[in-house]
């Protein structure tokens, strides 16, 4: 007899984990699925965790060369890529061991192996020795992630032709780097090269980068990218990528025609991402997928089959580890009857470059399509003591607020922290709040926060320090 359980999530990723756990919490006997060997998919093993910790240290690189500019002196500075490497690959090690750790501490049975449906209600689960075992659920998640998307007859070889998780392993610093997309992940791992020493190109099908973004921003994400040596070259579409003895040459040609080589070590084609259900026999119970192959759920979670539940890259929405928390927490609290929800409006946006650039809620550009009358408030850092204090005062806050009623809508952010200052509008977003309900709460001087409610207060023109 297979070991049986309520519910068993496949996929150990940030939705994965975090759904399992939430069910654990709730009462459900668990079981969770993860085929890498290393639980907090993606996210945790080559993506978001190993590039900030990239995106750290290659800063920390580029400060310590140009400290004696600001009064400390210091030594010849040398790159140790190895040492640096394994820095990464020791937080990586940690965080897994603590999400193994976390499943253990919640009572959650963790397979390692492919999972797979048989019927629907059992799942096959295949080991690296192909050894099977079956276990059986009522009800089974699905959260199995996404992977790299490739450009049509170009496949990744880790070495010269690389995906995200290829850009995180290089060896040494190349010569030359192009990247193809100047979307987050591409900009964020271009950035890292090229304060490490490369010279990088991004080739960029349309006229903006890290497009849906805010324009305003966008706009001034790629002057602030350019001033650090970054080159674009927007508007060129890659015809193909051509490997040599070492290297390879991108073939590109734009609007006008004129076609562009570009010989250079190594190139990273980041494109975009597309969901992860090969293997998962899906047909064997007739789970319905979309056009872009993303499994079609309902609004709790729920697919055409009434004990099988979709969640994160896989179905339709953001491909962002936080939006699969949050979808992981609700369909658990929803499987047991409760009221589990996401709001889509609130879902922020974050690219980790310096200076960090991030996004909640409507744009300027959406808003206009919708016909909403806003109000805008924005406030440069250049203004802001704090960051004026540490020489780290590149771009500015947005807040778009309606202009009858004064709630915030969305938020724009480049500068230092970015990052962190947003959960401050997400918080007033899901209150409703207006701009002068952040325009009238205490920031603490000197902050970077500050800059937020100047922002809050330039909505009604009523900023003090510009």
């Amino acid at each position: 007899m297979s070991e049986k359980f309520k519910a068993v999530v496949i996929g150990g990723g940030p939705g994965g984990y975090v759904c399992a756990i939430r069910l654990a919490q709730l009462g459900l006997k668990t079981a969770c699925i993860d085929s890498r060997g290393s639980l907090g998919g993606t996210c945790l093993n080559v993506g978001c965790i190993p590039s900030k910790s990239l995106l750290n240290l290659s800063e920390e690189f580029h400060k310590v060369k140009n400290l004696s500019s600001k009064g400390i002196e210091v030594g010849e500075v040398k790159l140790n890529l190895n040492k640096m490497m394994k820095n990464k690959d020791k937080a990586v090690m940690i965080l897994t061991k603590g999400v193994e750790f976390l499943l253990k501490k919640n009572k959650v049975s963790y397979f390692k192996g492919v999972g797979s449906f048989k019927t629907k209600n059992e799942i096959s689960i295949k080991n690296k020795e192909k050894k099977e075992i079956i276990i059986s659920a009522d009800k089974v998640i699905i959260a199995t992630g996404s992977v790299p998307v490739s450009l049509p007859g170009i496949e990744f070889d880790e070495k010269i032709i690389l995906s995200s998780t290829g850009a995180l392993k290089i060896e040494q610093v190349p010569k030359k780097m192009v990247v193809v997309g100047g979307g987050y992940i591409g900009l964020e791992m271009g950035s890292v090269w090229s304060r490490l020493g490369a010279e990088v190109h991004v080739v960029e099908f349309l006229e903006n980068i890290t497009p849906g973004m805010d324009l305003e921003i966008s706009q001034e994400f790629m002057k602030i990218l350019k001033k650090q040596g970054i080159k674009f070259h927007m508007g060129h579409k890659v015809q193909t990528i051509q490997k040599k003895t070492s290297g390879a040459i991108v073939k590109t040609i734009d609007k006008e025609g004129k076609k562009n080589d570009f010989d250079c070590d190594v190139v990273l084609v980041s494109v975009g991402r597309k969901p992860n259900t090969n293997g998962l026999n899906l047909e064997n119970v007739g789970v319905e997928l979309d056009e872009k192959k993303r499994i079609k759920t309902d609004k709790n979670f729920k697919t055409n089959q009434d004990n099988i539940y979709a969640i994160g890259d896989v179905i339709i929405g953001p491909m962002l580890a936080h939006k699969a928390e949050d979808e992981g927490i609700a369909v658990a609290e929803n499987i047991v009857g409760q009221s589990g929800h996401v709001n889509y409006n609130t879902i922020p946006g974050v690219v980790y470059t310096n200076p960090e650039v991030a996004s909640i809620g409507k744009t300027e550009e959406q808003l206009k399509e919708m016909e909403i009358d806003y109000k805008k408030g924005k406030f440069s850092f250049m203004a802001n003591s704090r960051a004026k204090a540490i020489d780290d005062a590149d771009g500015f806050v947005k807040i778009l607020a309606d202009a009858k009623t004064d709630k915030v809508l969305g938020a724009h952010l480049i500068g230092p922290h970015a990052g962190e200052l947003i959960a401050e509008i997400g918080i007033a977003m899901e209150f409703g709040a207006s701009s002068e309900d952040i325009a009238r709460t205490c920031h603490a001087h000197p902050t970077f926060s500050e800059a937020v409610k100047e922002a809050a207060l330039s909505v009604d023109k009523r900023a003090i320090h510009s």
